[in-house]
């Protein structure tokens, strides 16, 4: 029997990490659009309603049936708007391990959500769902998600040659190009000592098609 995660939600001192709604739509649809989303992310350019439709009501909801992952929306605990998401995916329950990707909106950038939402989901991934290993890819020029990557205590374990496309903007057009990926890795032991995290930059490599 495929193991799923709960339909939970996290809170943090500032933070809500909870389910993906339909009122989220348009929100999530900004978002997704902005230009740095598209040039780390598979996205599909222009982003939709009816992608983040799909998204958000059908295959967010099946990938935590199916037992591959979890897709949080990241709200502010106060105003309870949208800021971010993040992603739980390419779980291996025998392992115990899965991959995050994370999502900050370009208007709650500088506020170190990115790393108090990451940093909340692996502390809930290993001590309520007893994981023991959490991975990150981030691109090789994505510097604002490697320093999300750091401060949360992540450990880099090398280089994947050309293995991503990111895209590029340059005079209303855009291009792909072919860069490295950089892998991390946590682990339990890694949260030992993690304080205080200072502000995140923009996004983290993801796939969010």
């Amino acid at each position: 029997m495929t193991s799923t995660f709960p339909n939970v939600s996290i809170s943090t001192e500032r933070l809500v990490l909870r389910p993906l709604d339909e009122p989220d739509i348009q929100s999530f649809t900004d978002m997704m659009n902005d230009e740095l989303v598209t040039t780390w992310t598979t996205v599909p350019r222009p982003y939709t309603e009816a992608h983040a439709r799909s998204w958000i009501t059908e295959q967010a909801p099946a990938e935590r049936a199916e037992g591959r992952g979890i897709v949080f929306a990241v709200a502010e605990f106060l105003t309870q708007r949208l800021v971010g998401v993040v992603h739980l995916k390419n779980t291996d329950w025998r392992v115990r391990s899965s991959e995050i990707s994370y999502v900050i909106a370009p208007w709650a950038r500088g506020e170190g959500y990115a790393c108090e939402a990451a940093l909340a989901t692996a502390q809930w991934l290993f001590n309520d769902q007893k994981f023991e290993r959490l991975e990150l890819r981030t691109a090789a020029d994505n510097t604002a998600s490697q320093q999300v990557a750091q401060k949360i205590g992540c450990i880099s374990e090398g280089v994947l040659r050309g293995a991503w496309i990111a895209r590029s903007r340059h005079d209303d057009e855009w291009t792909e190009v072919r860069t490295d990926l950089i892998v991390w890795s946590l682990l339990p032991e890694d949260l030992d000592g993690v304080g205080e995290q200072s502000p995140d930059g923009f996004t983290s490599f993801g796939d969010w098609n």
